[in-house]
C-alpha cells in the first residue's frame, strides 16, 4: 500500500513567455510576390531600408528587376519562382484575383517556407468598396489550403501603400495584425514587422480569424476617402 506524506513539494509553475520577447529575424531573407505592385514594392522598401535583405517577385522577371533597381537598398529582382526558391519568409501581396492561381503554381518552391499573406479580398461598385469571402473562409485559409507544406500567417493587410512608399516618412505609426497557428512563426511575422520604425507587430488571433483582419480594409478605404488620409489601425492598452 502507497502511503501519501502530504509533504511533496509542487513542481515550479514555468513563468509565461514575455509577448513582446521575439526572435532576431534580421538574417532572413524576404521575398515579396507581387513586389512590383504598390503594397508589395512599400513592403519591400521599408524592410530594405531597415536592413532586411529582400527579393522582389513578379511574373517577369525583368519587370522584378527595374522595380529592384529603383528603390535601391540592396533590393534584388526576379520571377515569382526564383524569389520563392531563394526566400526564407515569403511575403504575399498579388491582387486578389490571381492569389490561387500564384499559389498553386508556387506549392512546391513555397513547402517548408514561411508565407506571410497580406491579400484583402475586396470588390467595388458605386457605393465603394466591400469585402469578399471566399470559398476556404478568407485569403490566408485559401493560401493554407494550396500550401500544405508551408506555415501559412496572415499580416501587413492595414499599411497604407502610399505611406510605405514616402521616403519622406521617417517612422509609421500603425500597428500590424498577425494570425496563425503556431507561435514560433507568429513570433517571427511580429519581429519581422518591428523592424519597420513605428510599427508593433500584435498577435490577433489564429488564421481562421483572416477574414475579418481582411474584410476591414474596405472600411479603412472609405475613412481615407472621407477624410483624405492614409489611416491605419493603433491597438490601445497592449
Amino acid at each position: 500500500m502507497t502511503v501519501d506524506s502530504g509533504n511533496e513539494t509542487p513542481a515550479p509553475k514555468v513563468p509565461a513567455k514575455d509577448p513582446w520577447e521575439l526572435p532576431d529575424v534580421s538574417g532572413l531573407v524576404v521575398g515579396v510576390l507581387g513586389g512590383t505592385g504598390p503594397q508589395g514594392r512599400g513592403l519591400a522598401y521599408r524592410l530594405a531600408k531597415a536592413g532586411q535583405q529582400v527579393i522582389i517577385g513578379s511574373r517577369a522577371a525583368d519587370r522584378a528587376r527595374a522595380t529592384a533597381d529603383r528603390l535601391g537598398l540592396g533590393v534584388q529582382g526576379a520571377d515569382n519562382t526564383e524569389t520563392a526558391r531563394r526566400s526564407d519568409v515569403v511575403i504575399v501581396a498579388v491582387p486578389w484575383e490571381g492569389h490561387g492561381e500564384t499559389l498553386e503554381a508556387l506549392r512546391g518552391e513555397l513547402a517548408g517556407k514561411l508565407v506571410v499573406d497580406c491579400v484583402n479580398p475586396l470588390g467595388f461598385d458605386k457605393q465603394g468598396a466591400y469585402a469578399l469571402k471566399p470559398e476556404e473562409g478568407s485569403a490566408a485559409q485559401q493560401a493554407a489550403a494550396l500550401l500544405p507544406e508551408s506555415r501559412v500567417t496572415a499580416a501587413f493587410h492595414h499599411l497604407s501603400a502610399v505611406t510605405l512608399e514616402d521616403p519622406e516618412v521617417e517612422s509609421i505609426d500603425t500597428d500590424v495584425l498577425v494570425l496563425g497557428d503556431s507561435r514560433a512563426d507568429t513570433d517571427l511575422v511580429q519581429a519581422l514587422a518591428a523592424r519597420i520604425p513605428g510599427i508593433r507587430g500584435v498577435f490577433a488571433g489564429r488564421l481562421r480569424g483572416a477574414h475579418q483582419v481582411e474584410a476591414l480594409v474596405a472600411n479603412l478605404i472609405s475613412v481615407n476617402r472621407r477624410y483624405k488620409a492614409h489611416a491605419g489601425l493603433r491597438l490601445t492598452d497592449v
